[in-house]
Order: C-alpha cells, then structure tokens, then sequence
C-alpha cells in the first residue's frame, strides 16, 4: 500500500510502528504515549451522529482547518481521510501518522476497531473528561462539540495534562463478554422503574405497605380496601 505523489511517498510501514506503539493500554490514559510530530501527522476529528458524521482535520502543509459533513459510514471517512493525506503530499509533507478521534457513545467502540485494522491511529475519548462551560445556558451544536473534541484531542496528542481521557477500545470478544452483564443491569433498573410505578400508583388510592415483587403480591392486592 503506497501513500502520496512522488514527493509525499510514505509506505505504510513507516507509521505503522508508532501507532502500533499508540495503541498499546497504558495505566495513564489522560495523555498519549507517542511524541507529536505536528507535520507529519494527520490530525482527524469526528462528532458522531445518527444522521450523519461531522468531521475536521489538521491537514500538515494546508493552513485551512477543513470541515466536512458525511453520512454516517466508515467507508466514506476512509476515503475523506486519504483525500487530507493526499492534500498533505502535494502540499509537500511526508504523512508518518493518522491519528482520529470521537467521543464514546452509542456507536461504541466498532468504529475505532475498524480504522485501527485499516491503519488508523484511532481513540475514543471519554466524555466525561472534556473540560465544557459551566454556563446554566450553553450553546450547543455539533460545530462547538467538535470544536472542543478537537482542542481537547489536540492537548492530549502533546502530552498536557487536563485536556482529556482516553477509553480503552475492547476486543470485540471482550465487549460481548460484558453484555450479559450490561443486559442484567438494565433489566434490573427497569424493574426497578415499575416497582415504583405500582407504588405510586397505589399511594394515589391510599394504599401504602404493598410489595409488588412478592410472589402473591396480585391475591393480596385484590383483598385490599381502601377505607
């Protein structure tokens, strides 16, 4: 696989070493692990959506910082990312690294999963760690989501503490072994949720000290009276 012009010639060998190194676990996931060399590497940013995928860059050798809206598939930010890579060789920049990222959400982890077998550097930021406006009223769109993704991915690439925390991508094996789990969980919150439905419901008619849950709970509900 050969990358670039004449001039921008990179085979993927070259960055394949740092972003393998990237992605190995660390204990200190606020920060990366590899040195960011800022010209030759190709920064990618992505705020996921149902209806479509919203994406920057920071194209080495281009003082442009280009937005672009996609639909929502994989295939289709592949072929915008090698776009920028090639924008980056003509522009005379050598691209060693691809590094991406997008905030944890309902995707989950598949999207990282596959540009990383592709050859991306990829990351899921954990969205609890990104520094936003304590404002009781603050504008919110995706353009300013992805704008404080970017800054905050950007922190983390030099190294600076505080910008933001890295979730570590499970194997697909490993996500499916946690599903069981995930699955108990919220069935147990949604029995929780009618319980107290029933409850309330009850407490309306006067009605107080009945336990939903007991296996007789329906006989003994019909012998109630309300005085």
């Amino acid at each position: 696989m050969i990358w670039g012009g004449r001039r921008g010639m990179v085979h993927h060998r070259c960055w394949k070493q740092p972003m393998e190194n990237a992605m190995l676990q660390s204990n200190d996931q606020s920060k990366s692990p590899v040195a960011l060399e800022q010209d030759s590497t190709l920064i990618v940013v992505i705020e996921l959506s149902q209806a479509s995928w919203l994406v920057t860059a920071m194209v080495p050798g281009v003082a442009r910082e280009p937005l672009k809206k996609l639909a929502p598939d994989a295939e289709l930010l592949l072929r915008q990312i090698d776009r920028w890579r090639e924008e980056a060789a003509a522009a005379g920049r050598r691209i060693a690294r691809i590094a991406a990222a997008f905030e944890a959400g309902r995707d989950g982890f598949w999207l990282a999963r596959w540009l990383r077998a592709r050859g991306v550097e990829a990351h899921v930021i954990h969205p609890t760690s990104v520094a936003v406006s304590r404002e009781h009223r603050r504008a919110k769109t995706d353009r300013l989501d992805l704008g404080l993704l970017k800054r905050a991915f950007l922190g983390w690439l030099r190294g600076e503490a505080a910008h933001c925390r890295m979730a570590a991508v499970p194997t697909l094996e490993e996500e499916d072994a946690r599903r069981p789990s995930r699955e108990r969980e919220t069935l147990v919150k949604e029995c929780g949720r009618i319980v107290n439905r029933l409850k309330g419901a009850l407490a309306r008619l006067g009605v107080r000290g009945v336990k939903p849950t007991l296996r007789r709970a329906a006989e003994r509900l019909a012998e109630l009276r309300t005085s």
